[in-house]
């Protein structure tokens, strides 16, 4: 299990032309501890800003006849991420059947915003920050149109490879707490077994037309229903957005 901040990687997949990414700073702190060239796949691909408290990747290793426990692993890898926006949680020897992404059952992301006057400057990149007065309740409301299985194309990035729009949506609940220093932080937080690209970020830029009052339900009806990702609003940015925990 990884935890990382996304600010200043490129996202979680190797990027050509030296551009930091999260599995490359893994990977290479693979080969400094064994010397060995070794590909990881995790559960999701995060974007660039993307945050992860609960990422989950394998890799296969082949450590010969000595024994490996799996917190030893993880010190080893730390060793080599000190001085990177990268830790290792956990880790454990898996069945070899099991894949981080295909053996995935359900994921939950979360997305933090912040309502107050005031910019964000210890949770800079760390929030979606708005100076509006959101209304929570409709946001909440308004989400459940969302729940079930839908096709989700007004919520998906074009440049998206998913073979099907079609998504299952177990979960999407809106609520508020107050935020240290002043403000109300707004949390959205949804489950499913899998995402489109930008699915979750295009499921908060809609709930913000809501909390601001720009749109009710029958408008994020209407965008569901449209399978137009030109009739939804804007794509949140990436920094509010975490990758809490995977389900297997």
């Amino acid at each position: 299990m990884v935890e990382y901040d996304g600010t200043c990687f490129s996202g979680w997949q190797r990027q050509d032309g030296g551009i930091p990414s999260v599995q490359e700073d893994i990977e290479s702190a693979i080969t400094a501890f064994c010397q060995l060239d070794i590909r990881i796949h995790a559960a999701g691909r995060t974007d660039a800003g993307v945050h992860a408290q609960g990422q989950v990747a394998h890799f296969d290793l082949d450590y010969g006849d000595r024994k490996l426990e799996g917190w030893q692993l993880v010190n080893a890898l730390n060793a080599h991420l000190r001085n990177k926006a990268v830790v290792v949680l956990k880790a454990e020897i898996a069945d070899p059947a099991f894949h981080a992404r295909f053996s995935a059952k359900n994921k939950l992301y979360r997305y933090r915003i912040l309502s107050r006057v005031a910019v964000p400057v210890l949770d800079a990149k760390r929030v979606w920050h708005t100076r509006h007065e959101l209304n929570v309740d409709a946001m909440n409301r308004c989400a459940k149109v969302l729940l079930g299985t839908h096709d989700f194309t007004s919520f998906r990035a074009a440049e998206c490879q998913s073979k099907s729009p079609v998504k299952t949506l177990d979960r999407l609940d809106v609520f508020a707490r107050n935020y240290e220093g002043g403000g109300i932080e707004i949390i959205i937080e949804t489950e499913g077994r899998s995402f489109l690209h930008h699915q979750v970020r295009n499921m908060a830029g809609a709930l913000m037309e809501v909390g601001t009052g720009e749109w009710n339900e029958a408008d994020l009806q209407r965008v569901l229903e449209a399978r137009d990702r030109k009739e939804n609003a804007v794509t949140a940015p990436p920094d509010g957005l975490y990758l809490v925990r995977v389900d297997y």
